[in-house]
């Protein structure tokens, strides 16, 4: 029992062994790393407030201001600061003031309770300033610290994280996390940072919040408190209507203990500045809480070449793409850290999806429904779609795992013949000109006779046909590959015979090799898939699938087709093999159909 105990402890003492999460924060606060607290659900809102009377502004109170619902669960929201806005008045026919109407458009509440806490500091003690509610969202954590020459709730401190350019008149604090997921306010010792003076008082603001739970809300009531300028509170003439600008979304649970082991050296690696690929990442994590993964790459690795630049993209926990207003504020908080003369360029998401279309041969002997077994293998494969080394920038499909995780579901499968498919989804410019390309990061598989790449359906300019994408290798004269690893890309469609019929006979380039798909300037005037979208699918040469540079890889299992066919051998019903080379037979290899299925 004492060496078992020994070693725990030995374990514990260490940042990369250590499971207690007290432990591996206190271990991460040894090297100034902060881990990310949890985020609250954001939802943008718009709505006017009307009341009887005379009043140039009102001011909706910090605080609670509507309830949403979802999966008939009720949670609140609230806003860190107060809002105040200014009115139109209504007369009557005898020219009075009927009431007072204000616009409150575009506002962002924060699921949670907005909750405040008052300390009075006294410089004879070793005093701590203890948040004493476990499930903060620090990000809206409001500090003012009232001194014997202040009025109202004092002067505003502003949260650092480190002391970097910190003078000993700074207004600054930090915040570190203790036991439970709660947290500590420090502040300034007259060195770095203003020391606070004897029986101020700090008056802390914050909300607490449900974390992704709080995800979801798109329907709200007003429970909000509104005051007139004369700092009266305003009973509304009718409740107000709230109208959804977008819905919450964005929220996220406190950091995880194997993210801060991961985080946490590599910012401290950083020191709080980004010259590497590495230091780009850490620092982004903590200027960006919302960030899932993100991908780097230097102007020197980008094709062409260009030098003085670093390429950023990054996928948000919730949703796909980073908004432009977000995009801007992350890249004006990077120059901070950046070198002098590097200029960073954010992009939007793109995503590589990764399907498979499967054969599992199972013995039905043993079996009483198959569509029970096939519904353990999809939450089999749904399993291992969330696996943490697939859906990154980085990311990488090993095919044999694949394989292995279908058979070990069940005794009753004797095999699976599973083919690997990749997907791009191309945005397009309906009714305008334009050219496109499209990366892949992964070497094609060549066909010989074509129909490697395929796409959804879709509309030109100058045909009312449904058209697809299709592809022909380079061929030499005797009609053998001429080894450019390049094709010609060209729309096709059927006609009322269902024969194949050329539209353009040239419509872009593929290259096998590199994995790209370069369009030439097309119209496209409409798609079969919602949403302006062409799904384009190739077959890769490894199965083994990486997401390349910025690619981020997903993988896709609503897509995925899984196929149960009887194994007639192994069931007994056919001892020759005759039956099922006949009847059950599956290729291993893609088909040779036009369109994407």
């Amino acid at each position: 029992i004492t060496a078992f105990n020994s070693n725990m402890i030995v374990n514990e003492s260490f940042l990369d062994s250590a499971t207690v999460r007290e432990n591996v924060v206190s271990l991460a606060r040894n090297i100034g790393y902060v881990p990310r607290s949890r985020s609250s659900a954001q939802a943008t809102v718009s709505f006017d407030f009307t009341t009887s009377g005379n009043t140039p502004t009102i001011t909706l109170q910090a605080g609670l201001v509507c309830v949403g619902s979802a999966n008939d669960t009720s949670f609140v929201f609230s806003i860190p600061e107060s809002i105040t806005t200014t009115t139109t008045q209504t007369f009557d026919a005898n020219g009075n003031i009927v009431s007072s109407t204000g616009s409150f458009n575009n506002i962002v509440v924060y699921q949670g309770t907005y909750l405040t806490k008052t300390f009075i500091v006294d410089g004879s003690l070793d005093q701590r300033f203890l948040l004493e509610n476990s499930f903060i969202d620090t990000s809206t954590i409001k500090v003012f610290v009232k001194g014997a020459a202040d009025t109202g709730l004092g002067r505003e401190y502003r949260k650092v994280d480190n002391i970097l350019n910190i003078t000993d008149i700074s207004e600054t604090y930090l915040i570190q996390e203790i036991t439970d997921e709660r947290y500590e306010l420090l502040f300034g010792d007259g060195v770095f940072g203003k020391k606070l003076e004897n029986e101020a008082v700090i008056t802390v603001s914050y909300i607490v919040t449900d974390g992704t739970e709080g995800n979801g809300p798109a329907r709200f009531s007003f429970a909000g408190s509104v005051v007139s300028s004369s700092n009266q509170i305003s009973l509304p003439s009718t409740t107000p209507t709230i109208t959804t600008v977008s819905a919450a979304a964005n929220g996220g649970n406190i950091e995880s203990i194997d993210s801060i082991k991961y985080f946490a050296p590599r910012l401290y690696s950083s020191q709080y500045r980004a010259v590497t690929g590495r230091d780009y990442e850490a620092i982004i994590q903590t200027i960006y809480p919302r960030t899932e993964s993100v991908a780097v790459v230097g102007g020197e690795e980008l094709d062409p070449p260009q030098f003085g630049k670093v390429q950023i993209s990054i996928k948000p926990k919730n949703g796909t793409y980073v908004s432009d207003f977000d995009k801007q504020q992350i890249k004006n908080n990077l120059k901070n850290y950046a070198i002098a003369g590097i200029n960073a360029d954010i992009i939007d998401l793109k995503v590589l999806y990764v399907e498979l279309d499967s054969t599992i041969y199972y013995n039905s002997a043993q079996v009483s429904s198959s569509n029970k077994l096939k519904s353990r293998i999809t939450n089999a494969l749904t399993d291992y779609s969330r696996n943490i080394d697939i859906n990154k920038f980085g990311g990488r499909f090993k095919y044999s795992k694949a394989l292995q995780l279908i058979d070990r579901v069940d005794s009753a499968i004797t095999s699976n013949i599973t083919k690997v498919k990749i997907r791009r989804d191309m945005k397009v410019l309906i009714n305008q000109f334009a050219q496109y390309e499209l990366c892949f990061g992964n070497k094609f598989h060549i066909n010989p006779e074509g129909y490697n790449i395929k796409s959804t359906g879709f509309k030109v300019s100058g045909s009312d046909n449904v058209v697809f994408f299709t592809d022909v290798p380079n061929k030499t004269a005797n009609g053998s590959l001429d080894g450019s690893n390049k094709g010609v890309l060209s729309a096709i469609s059927r006609d009322n015979k269902n024969e194949l019929r050329v539209i353009v006979k040239s419509v872009g380039m593929v290259d096998y090799a590199k994995g790209e798909i370069l369009l030439n300037t097309i119209n496209i005037t409409e798609t079969n898939a919602d949403n302006d979208i062409i799904e384009i699918q190739a077959f890769p040469d490894s199965n083994d699938v990486i997401g390349l540079k910025d690619l981020y890889l997903s993988f896709d299992v609503s897509n995925t087709k899984i196929n149960m066919v009887k194994d007639v051998i192994a069931s007994g019903e056919d001892v020759s093999g005759v039956v099922f080379s006949r009847d059950y037979y599956t290729s291993s290899y893609s088909n040779g159909k036009l369109e994407r299925e």
